[in-house]
């Protein structure tokens, strides 16, 4: 694969599972240096380091919990103080409650703010700090950010589109810098938090006009691309990769 990426840094929140995974390999994979965080999966994310070390690539995991807005801002200050500056930053955590708006607690609210929302301001702002010319700022939305089909669903939609207006208003911030900053919204996507074959693929598969869920390395080559040379001039977007469940 392309060494497109060779020489930068890039920070993956959410990177020991699933989605934030895929994407932290797929980076390395493309010669970025790739610090990825992580909140309570120790094993996962350091069998993801070590998956990319063993591939000739260069990883490190560093524990940060999304909710603690200046756990946030330190994780990114150490990665730049470590490795000099911040190239790319994947705004990847994210939680999910579902469940009609009266079944939801005060707690399971503030949480998925605080960690699909409010973490991404925090770590956007850090990572400015440090970031030149071609830096790139890529968070993971969801197509439910533009509609949902489900019931249960409304404080996660309300996450997930209040990132795609500040993507909106922070790439007119930036563009002045030679920085894009963009959303990548999912559609179902096969993980072990979603598997295609979970308790949700049976009402959700037949609004999806792929036919089937996606997978994590669908996402990952999104995101590696808006990450690269050739994405200049892609800014300010919400770009879904979804099979056509929002179609």
């Amino acid at each position: 694969m392309a060494q497109q990426l060779a020489g930068k840094v890039a920070v993956v929140t959410g990177g020991s599972r699933g989605i934030g995974a895929g994407i932290a390999k797929r980076l390395a994979a493309q010669g970025a240096t790739v610090a990825l965080t992580y909140q309570a999966s120790a094993d996962r994310a350091e069998a993801v380091v070590k998956e990319i070390d063993s591939q000739g690539g260069q990883a490190v995991a560093l524990r940060v919990d999304s909710a603690d807005g200046a756990a946030v801002r330190a994780g990114i200050a150490e990665v730049a103080q470590r490795f000099g500056k911040v190239d790319i930053l994947v705004n990847n955590a994210g939680v999910a409650v579902v469940a009609p708006i009266d079944q939801i607690d005060d707690e399971h609210y503030e949480r998925m703010v605080a960690v699909n929302l409010d973490a991404v301001f925090h770590a956007s702002r850090e990572a400015l700090r440090h970031m030149g010319e071609g830096g790139r700022i890529i968070t993971i939305g969801s197509v439910n950010g533009d509609r949902i089909h489900y019931g249960g669903g409304s404080v996660y939609a309300l996450t997930k589109a209040g990132v795609a207006g500040f993507t909106r208003g922070l790439a007119r911030e930036v563009s002045s810098r030679g920085i894009t900053v963009n959303t990548v919204q999912p559609g179902p996507v096969d993980t072990d938090m979603n598997p295609a074959d979970g308790p949700f693929a049976g009402f959700t598969v037949p609004f999806i006009a792929a036919g089937r869920y996606g997978t994590v390395d669908e996402v990952a080559g999104l995101v590696a691309f808006l990450a690269g040379p050739e994405a200049g001039y892609i800014t300010g977007a919400a770009v879904n990769v979804d099979g056509g469940y929002g179609a």
